[in-house]
């Protein structure tokens, strides 16, 4: 073998890697531009779909308004409709679909003409075209390259074409012979996409896939219309091509007014693109960025450091100090350290964090740059400054100089210098008041507080849809909400009304009740989260179920949450995850199979809850049959446990945020093993740690109380009460 064979077949084999031989002899080179929807595909699903697509030769676009057919995962045609229009695809409503897709196969073509006289129409258009191109003058190179790139065109492939020289090509067959063939072997009539738009469920190219050969689309089609050109009516772009038409320069030599057209056509389109561009994920996503930079670069709440992608703000000051203020901060004795500072403790879990501390106000300035942080995306920023916060938080005594900031674990410079502002202001930051007075962290903040919308979503209604209230998101977008984001915002101003603990004690004792009913009376109830930290009011409700007997804990919580929608005490099941009982309710194994997974994989259910005590019930509905329960709408988490790691799970849905984010890195770095609510495993061989002892059914936790303080004991933590875990 030459070398320049060997090098031919290491450049096939990659070519075959990249480009794996199709299954079926299916082969769509003969359909227009495909484009595939990301409706109610996963990703994974969604590239596999564009990659087995792309393996049997169908011309895929990534660009929807270039698209004529729109392969999607949906059966409404109000839901395809309106995708198409949140693309910017620009649709004549007035032209609705009416589930026309001519056949070939039955004889019926797209404008009532039969197969057999558009192929006599087709013949005699490349009559008059043949003639055309005789009549051109053969010494003339101009005309000789226009017509020869005319001959080319309709040799290529669609996938190869722009969409006007596809349209032209769906005009008119190469040959009589060709059109016969294609009749005979393409189920449908490539002049039907000719400035159409066709949404067709995915099931055809699946069905094609297992047949061998292309399926008739009528079947299929969901919604069909015909297309606009982008912001510009039918009238106005036949204006303006005539325009552009009657001042381009004429060549020497005639040309084909077939080659003529297309040229202008090309140059509309051109025009139209610059005008307004249409933009992929990634694009959008570059242009949220893009603008956050426009909106926040140089703001004092933010600075350089946080993402790798992000650099929004200019490095922090450095800390200025006049002589005298420096010898009476050297002067100063700092008061008696608590042994934590000492030792440089820098995780929250192995020190006790109350409720109220003596720091709380600047504590709470503190708070709002870490909120800038997360609504701007700076993910480095929001983790530095939890762990000021949670170090500040920890401090018994009142701060009095920057000397016992910078003494402080994971305080630095930075927060050493806002504590010297807020000191020297009475009591304010000025970076906290540019946070309160920008209108765009005000509109982010009130998105970010809907249930159900993360920083991240709340950025792209922002930014890429263009909302500014919430009216605007029910108004423009509620259609494209997830069902938990549409109950977030149907519920927003209850959801943000506090609840009493004696609300929560209700709750609670209603949710064991029921649990008893589908257990029996050895079932546990504990009231986690905020609650068990002692917090006066509550934003939502924690409640994990537990049960000696490890058959009892399996479904129990969808067992619960239908028996309390029974009686109507959930009025909304938002998600019901049996993860925990899909894998046989054993510890979260180290290296899952497929995908990721966070601090909590135990089985659970997030439900919206409404008291069904009325007192005045057969009053009201006696004045209005149509009065409805004042009761206002309550968030509650329902978690079941296995009683052998209820220490765990109770461990970790009672402390704060970043308590529970420094136990697993300390158990990290310390032990070398993985703590989640579900247990504990050791990082090398994957044996489940047993801290709880329910190995031997003895030496078993007789309440869930010993079990959590065994975990504590088993890390080699002293145990913090629930009111010293309120790091935040």
């Amino acid at each position: 073998m030459t070398g320049s064979q060997a090098s031919d077949s290491t450049v096939g084999k990659e070519h075959d890697a990249l480009h794996p031989t199709p299954k079926s002899n299916l082969r769509l080179e003969c359909l227009p531009p495909v484009f595939v929807l990301a409706l109610h595909l996963s990703t994974e699903e969604l590239h596999r779909a564009e990659d087995e697509l792309s393996c049997h030769g169908a011309p895929l676009t990534y660009d929807i308004t270039e698209a004529r057919i729109v392969l999607g995962n949906t059966a409404k045609k109000r839901r395809a409709k309106l995708e198409l229009q949140w693309a910017n695809v620009m649709i004549d409503e007035s032209d609705a679909s009416k589930s026309e897709s001519p056949l070939k196969a039955t004889g019926k073509g797209d404008r009532n003409v039969p197969a057999t006289k558009r192929r006599k129409l087709n013949k005699n258009l490349e009559s008059r075209m043949v003639t055309a191109e005789t009549k051109s003058s053969p010494g003339s190179s101009t005309a000789e390259s226009e017509t020869e790139n005319e001959d080319n065109t309709g040799l290529k492939p669609l996938s190869q074409l722009s969409i006007s020289q596809v349209e032209k090509a769906s005009v008119a067959d190469t040959s009589d012979s060709e059109a016969s063939e294609k009749s005979s072997s393409s189920p449908f009539d490539r002049d039907s996409f000719a400035g159409r738009v066709k949404v067709v469920k995915l099931d055809w190219f699946y069905e094609s896939l297992a047949k061998g050969k292309p399926q008739p689309f009528e079947p299929f089609i969901v919604y069909e219309a015909k297309l606009l050109p982008p912001h510009e009516p039918a009238i106005r772009a036949q204006t303006v091509s005539s325009t552009i038409a009657t001042r381009l320069p004429r060549p020497t030599a005639v040309c084909s007014p077939h080659v003529e057209e297309s040229a202008v056509h090309e140059i509309v389109k051109r025009a139209q693109a610059d005008a307004k561009p249409h933009f992929s994920r990634n694009q959008r996503r570059e242009r949220v960025n893009d603008a956050m930079k426009n909106d926040f670069t140089g703001r004092r709440f933010l600075h350089a450091g946080g993402s790798k992608n992000q650099s929004f703000t200019k490095p922090s000051k450095l800390l200025h100090q006049t002589t005298s203020e420096h010898d009476e901060d050297i002067s100063q004795a700092l008061p008696q350290m608590p042994d934590w500072v000492l030792q440089n403790k820098i995780y929250s879990c192995e020190r006790s964090t109350p409720l109220h501390c003596p720091n709380e106000n600047f504590i709470e300035q503190l708070s709002s740059i870490k909120l800038a942080r997360v609504l701007t995306g700076d993910d480095i920023g929001v983790r530095a400054y939890s762990t000021s916060i949670a170090s500040i938080a920890a401090y018994p005594h009142v701060i009095a100089s920057m000397r016992e900031v910078l003494a402080l674990p994971g305080c630095d410079q930075k927060i050493a210098y806002l504590f010297h502002e807020w000191q020297d202001s009475g009591g304010t930051i000025q970076a906290v008041a540019d946070i309160e007075s920008n209108q765009v962290l005000t509109v982010l903040r009130q998105f970010y507080e809907i249930w159900g919308v993360g920083a991240k979503t709340a950025r792209e209604f922002y930014y890429d849809h263009g909302w500014r209230e919430l009216d605007d998101i029910v108004e423009k977008g509620w259609k494209s909400l997830q069902r938990v984001q549409q109950i977030g915002l149907k519920y927003y101003d209850e959801f943000q009304l506090k609840m009493p603990r004696s609300e929560v004690e209700a709750i609670a004792a209603i949710v064991a009740e029921h649990g008893c009913r589908v257990t029996d009376s050895g079932l546990e109830c504990i009231i986690v989260g905020g609650y068990r930290r002692g917090k006066d009011k509550c934003g939502d409700v924690d409640i994990i179920l537990s049960h000696r007997e490890e058959h009892q804990t399996y479904d129990l919580v969808d067992r619960v949450t239908k028996s309390l929608e029974t009686e109507g005490w959930i009025t909304h099941t938002l998600t019901v995850n049996l993860t925990n009982t899909k894998r046989d309710q054993q510890p979260l194994p180290l290296a899952p199979l497929a995908g990721g997974h966070g601090f909590d994989t135990l089985d659970k259910a997030l439900v919206v809850w409404q008291s069904q005590d009325w007192p005045t019930r057969s009053a009201d509905l006696a004045v209005n049959p149509r009065a409805k329960n004042q009761n206002p709408h309550r968030r509650v988490d329902i978690i079941v446990s296995p009683w052998r790691t209820v220490g765990c799970a109770i461990a970790g849905w009672t402390s704060g945020t970043t308590f529970q984010r420094d136990l697993r890195r300390y158990v990290k770095k310390v032990k070398g093993w993985k703590f989640d609510s579900s247990g504990v495993r050791e990082r090398g061989s994957g044996r489940w740690v047993d801290l709880e002892e329910w190995g031997d059914p003895k030496t078993r936790a007789p309440t869930w109380q010993v079990a959590e303080r065994r975990v504590f004991e088993g890390l080699g933590l002293v145990y913090r009460e629930p009111w010293e875990r309120c790091t935040g």
